[in-house]
Parts: C-alpha cells; structure tokens; sequence
C-alpha cells in the first residue's frame, strides 16, 4: 500500500490514524517530537517540523532507514487556541505545514492530507454562523491566531495545488477529536448546553478522523479540497432542532433537522470521500 510519513503521529488523532494505516497494510512512518506509545505499528523517528531541512530529509527518506515516500498525513500542530502565545501557535503551525507541503513537492509527493480544523468555520460562533448546518461553502471566518493559521494553510494548498495540478492537497477541518474514555464526561453537558455552543455541539471520535483521513490518501481527487469531519450527532441527548430554536434562533436553517444529528455538515466528505462515521459516544 505504500510508505506514508503521519507527522504527529503520536499524538491524539495520531495514534488513531497510525492504527487505521497500518491495520490496512500501509507502511508508516510517524514522525514527531514527542515519543511514540508503546507497541505502535511505526517506525518513528523524533522531528522538528520548522526545520525544513529536517522536514526534507524526512519526505526523502532517513539514512538507511528508509527511502522514498509516497504519501505524507500532516497532523502535528500546537492543537487549540491559547495553549502557547499567539505568535508562537502561529509561528509553529503556518511554518510546519509550509515546510511539510514544500518538502513533498520536492520529493515528488502529491498525495498530502493535513489537518485543517473545524475553527475556519467561525468558532467560537460569537458571530453566529450564516446559516445551519454549516458546511464548507462559505468563505472561512478564522477568529484566533489558532484559527488564522489553519486558514492560511489552506490558502497555501490552493496553490501548492496550482502549482501542480496532478497534486492532491485535502485538508480535513476535524471538529473536537474523543477518545473511549472521553465519553464519560459527555452527560455532565446536559447541564449547561450553552458550554459546548462554541462548536455548535460537535466531535469527532478519533477513530472516525482516522477512518476519513485513510479515504482521503485512498481518493482520486486532484487540487485542492476541505471537507469537514465531524460525528453525525451531537454531544447531547437534546433533538437539534429544538437546541437551535433555544440558542440559535436568528440563524437560518436550511433544512429539517432530524433526531440528534450534526449541525457541522459532512455531506461532501459522504459524498466525495464514501465516508461515513461508524462510531457515536452513544
């Protein structure tokens, strides 16, 4: 199935992808800073993605290691706002991601799948968002520095994907990735519904993320696309359509919700990636 470099693979999401590759036959790479878990199915090897002579080497291949890659997953990033200062989330994530998909453009590399992020679509929603659900249609609407810097990734994919139109760059916006042990937490929101608005009720489970970041390498699509990832409810028992009357009245819905279900629209990645979410903390 071929050699493919996961950047961060030993974090969150990580781990769940390094899984889904390898349990699918792929060769893999993760590099990262932080050490791996034990027993994970890669090789790993410790990086420091704002060097690109690093990040070069590694889209090449390490000593005798191993050579050649085929496809490269760019998940390592300072992962939400306010973790560092701003200028260091930027400066750290912007410059990675730069040197991840100039490095596999010199390597020859056109199949590449990053992590965008969910937060393009205008979290934390003090603005209400333009209408429901949301989706990638509009223009993204970055709030934060954290935010900012997935947008412009997304704008150097455009033209990464320009500059080679044989290339496919998928940025995948995850919305907030759960483990197992995460759903524990989930009924306490009951409580306070308007805690979790900031994502209008979304998550994604990792293993779902994992799942759609194996289809996006495995697509024919070519340039540049975003799909959003998200679990097909919501984390509460409440029916959508009567959260949004509460919390969201203003916003204009285009269609009937049903049950639970997400307002962080999936359609397009069902549609063009044949994806569809097998795991609900319900």
């Amino acid at each position: 199935m071929g050699r493919v470099v996961v950047t961060g693979g030993s974090g969150k999401l990580g781990r769940a992808v390094v899984t889904e590759l390898a349990e699918h036959g792929y060769d893999v790479v993760n590099a990262d800073l932080a050490p791996p878990p034990p027993g994970q199915p890669a090789a790993f090897t410790r990086v420091d993605l704002t060097d690109l002579g690093q990040v070069v080497e590694t889209l090449h291949g390490i000593d005798d290691r191993y050579r050649g890659v085929d496809a490269v997953v760019h998940l390592a990033a300072v992962p939400a706002p306010g973790l560092r200062p701003s200028g260091a989330t930027f400066a750290n994530n912007v410059l990675s991601t730069h040197h991840v998909f100039l490095a596999a453009r010199q390597a020859g590399i056109r199949n590449v799948v990053w992590a965008s992020s969910e937060t393009v679509l205008g979290l934390p929603f003090d603005v209400p968002p333009p209408y429901l659900p949301v989706d990638e249609e509009y223009t993204v609407r970055p709030e934060s520095t954290y935010s900012l810097g997935k947008a412009v990734e997304e704008e150097m994919a455009r033209h990464f994907a320009r500059w080679d139109p044989e290339a496919k760059y998928i940025g995948l916006r995850f919305s907030n990735v759960m483990e197992v042990e995460d759903y524990a937490q989930f009924p306490a929101f009951a409580a306070d519904p308007r805690s979790r608005i900031w994502n209008l009720w979304g998550y994604i489970d990792a293993r779902d993320g994992a799942l759609a970041t194996r289809l996006a390498l495995e697509s024919d699509l070519t340039g540049f696309e975003a799909f959003v990832i998200a679990s097909p409810d919501t984390v509460l028992e409440r029916p959508t359509a009567e959260l949004v009357a509460e919390y969201l009245p203003d916003v204009p819905v285009r269609r009937p919700l049903v049950g639970n279900e997400t307002l962080l629209g999936i359609e397009k990645a069902r549609r063009l990636l044949g994806w569809e979410p097998q795991h609900t903390w319900r």
